[in-house]
């Protein structure tokens, strides 16, 4: 391969900050079931009752099956349960 064909790491550097930056997500947004089970104080059984129920929060299923659910979604649902008046 001649040399101007040839990346070199700086080249490949270069390009690659060139690309588009994703939007800025921490792991911490993205809530296993343990996790979600932990800040309930709940069993895993009960989450998966609650869902198969339509009671859960919504969650969404990565590429691996695992699911997750997104804090702000948590939130949500925490909030929506909130008895009024009280």
């Amino acid at each position: 391969m001649p040399n101007s064909v040839r990346q070199t790491p700086s080249r490949r550097a270069e390009r690659s900050s060139a690309l588009p930056k994703q939007p800025d997500r921490r792991a911490s947004d993205h809530l296993t079931i343990a996790d979600v089970c932990r800040v309930l104080k709940i069993s895993r059984s009960t989450f998966y009752d609650w869902r198969a129920k339509r009671k859960a929060p919504k969650c969404f299923r990565l590429p691996n099956g695992d699911l997750r659910i997104r804090q702000g979604e948590l939130d949500r649902w925490l909030n929506a349960l909130e008895e009024v008046g009280h």
